[in-house]
């Protein structure tokens, strides 16, 4: 067999192209589908068969197994999935990706693409040229399509013809006639041909080329494929060395789910071909073991039983592979970060315009419960470990002693420059994303909560500095009147707090909403109750100018907190657009 250096090369650029063209079709898929199928994925998946079937379907579209799974790890890593909803579509995935293998067992290898490949790509071109970004995407798939196949026809054609050289078929078959050894070396061989072209579809593609020629017998290519399903899980765990814990878990258990399942393959491997090949011969006609031409689809028919049977039969036992999973996985305390530098706004949480919104709502969150929650209470004079004790606020106000802190200092250092990078993190986010007005409006929504809290926190200064002189006046009237501004805007925290440790945020976002119309009856001038004190003698006039200012800011103080709440958990347009007519200076 005279095979040259120039044929290598040949075969490798066959197989190259082979990739470029899944990649392009599955990028434009992406692209044209790629929104609705992040959606989908981060909200249908609770149900463990919506699981699978999320998984399924997204991969079907997209033709891209490890394309899910990097999803996949990056929506766990955001906290868009649980683990056990990542195993859920991790399963359906494996499914999905055996949709390729028909493909090109059917139409790769039961039809010529030659004569309709370069139509194709004129078409797909001449659809790339229209302004509709939708139509430039599909253009592209066209053209992906077409490379695709215009590559596995010039695979077909490079690869050297090993039937007419009984020296290279002997070769061949002394690796192949080692019994089950060889089921093991050619099983290695799949997985190792997966990691180095990372790409399940493409080592497919070679493994059915391969069967199709006569390079290796049916049980050998079906060895290969069962390899494959292992090598596919290394995309996925090599993308989780730079993420959490929770993506690095999403990861392992997809290793372990396709390990579990080859195991469970092998034990009946044997028995698992000849039930396929009696399937082949009832419907077909051939056998697989006989005929190098029906090992394509006996390949393809053998893919899909394995995952569909493997999901079957693991489905039940997610919790327990979670649970394995979070024993070889423990979960890392991450170190108190300095509450200056962002958390959450990570390269990787900018992956796709989902995990984006959450890191910008994580981190929106985080600066309310860390640096704003400290401004608010200490600016009350009330320690956090006090207020989340459950004691009756009265008691907790009565109890107190002042808490010195300067606001100021702590808005410059720990929230002002969060706040900063979470305006740029939203900029950036809207300017690479062509995002839905869904999406617009969330994060619309979170930078309007985060400027609330900024004027809140800046408001604490001066209404503080007031509680900490009048708790050492020894008037019992002032001191009672600022108890009562303290209690109020306390309960607020509080409920806050309830909000974001409750599974149904809304019931305390309606209580919020109630505490809202007592608002106004904590300015003193309003109610009238300042010329009450001033004419019974009770405090004096700098103490009542100084309780006028103090009553009206906590007013603002109380329905600004409303609001971020309501914005974070509940939004809606009214209240948004209630917010952005007020413009109050800050």
């Amino acid at each position: 067999m005279d095979y040259g250096f120039s044929d290598l090369l040949t075969l490798l650029g066959a197989l190259g192209l082979f990739l470029y063209g899944m990649r392009v079709m599955s990028d434009a898929l992406v692209e044209l589908a790629g929104d609705r199928m992040r959606n989908v994925l981060a909200t249908t998946t609770s149900n463990r068969f919506l699981a699978v079937l999320t998984g399924f379907s997204i991969t079907a579209i997209i033709q891209s197994s490890s394309a899910t799974t990097l999803m996949v790890v990056s929506f766990t890593n955001a906290g868009l999935l649980t683990l056990v909803e990542a195993i859920g579509v991790i399963m359906g995935a494996n499914i999905g990706t055996t949709v390729t293998a028909w493909l090109i067992s059917i139409v790769g290898f039961k039809l010529s693409m030659s004569a309709l490949a370069l139509p194709l790509v004129g078409l797909g071109f001449i659809c790339t040229l229209r302004e509709d970004r939708q139509w430039q995407q599909w253009g592209y798939f066209i053209i992906g399509f077409a490379v695709l196949f215009i590559g596995l026809q010039f695979l077909k054609e490079s690869v050297p013809d090993v039937s007419g050289s009984p020296e290279a078929l002997a070769a061949l078959a002394a690796y192949t006639d080692m019994g089950f050894l060889s089921v093991l070396i050619f099983l290695a061989l799949g997985a190792l041909l997966t990691l180095v072209m990372q790409s399940s579809s493409a080592a497919m593609a070679l493994t059915l080329l391969m069967s199709w020629e006569g390079w290796i017998p049916f049980d050998m290519a079906a060895a290969m494929v069962l390899g494959q399903n292992i090598g596919t899980t290394v995309t996925a765990n090599l993308a989780a060395l730079v993420a959490n814990y929770q993506a690095t878990r999403a990861a392992r258990a997809h290793l372990i789910f396709n390990v579990l399942g080859v195991i469970l393959a092998l034990l009946v491997f044997y028995p698992s071909l000849n039930a396929v090949d009696w399937f082949m011969q009832h419907t077909q006609g051939v056998s697989p073991w006989v005929e190098a031409s029906a090992v394509p689809v006996a390949l393809s028919l053998y893919h899909t039983a394995f995952n569909v049977i493997n999901t079957a039969l693991l489905l039940g036992f997610v919790e327990k592979i979670a649970a394995i999973v979070c024993w070889l996985v423990p979960e890392v305390p991450e170190p108190e970060p300095e509450i200056d530098q962002p958390v959450y706004l990570t390269k990787a949480s900018m992956a796709y315009p989902q995990t984006g919104i959450k890191a910008l709502f994580d981190e929106s969150l985080r600066l309310l419960q860390n640096a704003g929650y400290k401004a608010i209470t200490h600016g009350l004079s009330v320690h956090r470990q006090d207020l989340n004790s459950g004691a009756r606020l009265r008691d907790v106000v009565r109890n107190s002693e002042a808490v010195p802190v300067n606001i100021d200092e702590l808005y410059h250092t720990r929230i002002k420059s969060v706040y900063g990078e979470i305006l740029d993190f939203a900029t950036r986010l809207q300017s690479e994303f062509a995002l839905d007005e869904e999406s617009v409006e969330a994060v619309r929504n979170i930078l309007i909560a985060d400027r609330q809290l900024v004027r809140t926190v800046k408001r604490m200064q001066p209404l503080h500095d007031n509680i900490v002189l009048f708790m050492s006046s020894g008037n019992a009237a002032i001191m009672s009147e600022y108890n009562r501004i303290r209690r109020r805007i306390l309960k607020i925290m509080r409920e806050i707090h309830r909000a974001s440790e409750s599974e149904n945020p809304l019931r305390h976002i309606r209580k919020l909403e109630k505490y809202r119309k007592k608002a106004s009856e904590l300015d003193v001038l309003v109610s009238g109750r300042v010329n009450e004190l001033l004419l019974g003698g009770e405090i004096t006039q700098v103490m009542a100018t100084s309780l006028i200012n103090d009553s009206e800011q906590a007013g603002k103080i109380v329905n600004s907190l409303i609001d971020i709440a309501t914005l974070l958990y509940y939004p809606k347009d009214r209240l948004v657009a209630r917010l952005e007519e007020q413009r109050a200076p800050g």
